[in-house]
């Protein structure tokens, strides 16, 4: 693909964009407003934005949505007594996505380096994912993997929870019991 890509921070005029990008991806009631503003809030320390965008001329073609550390709650699908690293240190990678006719070709990668790179401005040390393994062709791991994470733990019906109050699954729709890679990148 030779084109021009132009990566920038997130802001909230990117939010409408980003929330018709991940309906397209993710499902119906993945993400609104309100989550949109919550996700983008938690992503800032020491006044460093750890989220970014990439458009192809006025198209949003991809995001990443980073927790700073310190922003996020550790839940049920994290497990940091397996973590190699303190709890403290470790900022949250909560959404990565690319819109479908532009994968294959590291957009995905370079919105996770830029991530890392103001993470660790912000004092992490590591960041952990839960990456959807039925993504088609367990892309998402793949690509985690490529990009230097490993495995944590597995989680079955990961989403079931978010899809009994109403996200629809691309593939379970209202009842998901699709598995979660709980997976970490340790920073250099």
């Amino acid at each position: 693909m030779n084109i021009t890509l132009n990566y920038q921070a997130l802001t909230p005029e990117d939010f409408n964009a980003v929330i018709h990008l991940a309906t397209e991806v993710h499902g119906e009631g993945y993400l609104d407003q309100a989550s949109m503003k919550a996700w983008y809030d938690k992503g800032f320390k020491n006044n460093i934005n750890s989220g970014f965008v990439v458009y192809h001329d006025d198209k949003l073609v991809g995001f990443r949505i980073t927790y700073a550390i310190e922003q996020w709650q550790i839940d049920e699908w994290c497990s940091p007594e397996l973590w190699p690293v303190a709890a403290e240190k470790v900022c949250y990678f909560k959404c990565n996505t690319v819109d479908e006719n532009y994968r294959g070709h590291g957009i995905g990668g370079e919105l996770l380096r830029r991530s890392i790179a103001a993470a660790k401005l912000q004092g992490a040390t590591a960041g952990v994912s839960h990456l959807w393994k039925q993504s088609p062709g367990n892309s998402a791991v793949k690509y985690f993997t490529k990009c230097g994470g490993i495995l944590i733990k597995e989680h079955p019906d990961r989403w079931r929870e978010l899809s009994l109050a109403g996200y629809e699954c691309p593939v379970c729709h209202n009842d998901c019991h699709c598995e979660a890679a709980e997976m970490m990148v340790v920073f250099d």
